[in-house]
């Protein structure tokens, strides 16, 4: 059976906001996701449905919070919490926060074609 960990899965992003380990299983991308600054990540969802993460994500909290955000409402997960994000939000995450995220391969290359293409552009 396929598995990841933190420390076998290598540094795949690491920004002044975040760093990053990703690693397939199965089906779906596990994430270990640490972030070092406070961060509004809305701006790179720019040009996906309706300009929000169209991704579903299971997650774990393991340091931190997390805050998702739909047009119609907002939860926040602290360290300890389980959470499921459906389609269409936007994530907050307060610096220091760590998750272990799961989310279907297929969806997440799509959204990351976007987050990447709009780094890219805030970079310029």
């Amino acid at each position: 059976m396929p598995s990841a960990s933190k420390p076998s899965t290598p540094v795949a992003v690491d920004l002044d906001e975040i760093e990053g380990r990703y690693a397939e299983v199965g089906e779906h991308t596990v994430a270990f996701e640490t972030y070092k600054r406070d961060v509004d990540p809305a701006p790179y969802f720019a040009g996906l449905p309706d300009d929000r993460c169209q991704c579903p994500h299971w997650g774990y909290v393991t340091a931190g919070r997390i805050t998702f955000r739909w047009p119609d409402r907002m939860e926040t997960y602290v360290a300890g919490d389980a959470y499921y994000a459906p389609p269409g939000h936007l994530p907050l995450v307060t610096a220091g926060t760590s998750v272990v995220e799961f989310s279907p391969t297929e969806e997440l290359a799509r959204t990351m074609e976007a987050v990447e293409r709009n780094l890219k552009a805030a970079a310029s």
